[in-house]
């Protein structure tokens, strides 16, 4: 299918889109968002052969939608972190000045640790790591994404996860 058979389908198809994502995101206005969004797609795409073009714009669709709730998720998970630290910082802290401070200093001590065992996970378990944990890929895309079967994301994961702890472990002894 070229790109402007896929434009044409789209057009023919852009109400039944919409009903889609309205169905998946209960919201009219998103829906309008994420149907141009999958315009945007077609648009910016140099696109290989598509067997089934109605079936291509609804997947664009779906992954959409599900890009959206991970974000969400994301963000929401954030919130809540941050909402965290301020109700910690505010509930027993005498200076919180110097809380906010101390609380800098251990979180970003933290993050190097951990970026730093990320950085030597092995590295299968790594790419694997970081397309589920951090791009939010699921078992079966990470999967899809590195050639290997959803079996084989579920060990790599588990080699991460094991080092990650050890990693971890020990440096919290040394301290």
């Amino acid at each position: 299918m070229t790109e402007d058979g896929l434009r044409g389908l789209y057009v023919a198809h852009r109400a039944e889109l919409l009903r889609f994502l309205s169905a998946r995101t209960g919201d009219a206005a998103e829906a309008q968002d994420l149907v141009q969004e999958v315009w945007l797609r077609i648009e910016r795409g140099a696109l290989g052969p598509i067997a089934n073009g109605r079936a291509y714009l609804f997947r664009i669709a779906h992954h959409l939608v599900l890009d959206r709730v991970r974000e969400r998720a994301r963000r929401a998970a954030r919130e809540r972190d941050w909402a965290d630290v301020a109700l910690d910082q505010r509930e027993g802290e005498a200076d919180p000045q110097q809380a906010s401070t101390e609380a800098m200093l251990i979180a970003t001590q933290d993050s190097a640790r951990l970026a730093a065992a990320i950085a030597a996970l092995p590295e299968g378990a790594g790419r694997a790591f970081r397309l589920h944990k951090i791009d939010g890929l699921s078992h079966a895309e990470t999967a899809a994404r590195l050639g290997i079967s959803r079996k084989g994301v579920e060990k790599h994961m588990a080699v991460a996860m094991t080092h990650l702890r050890r990693s971890l472990a020990d440096e919290a002894d040394v301290r």
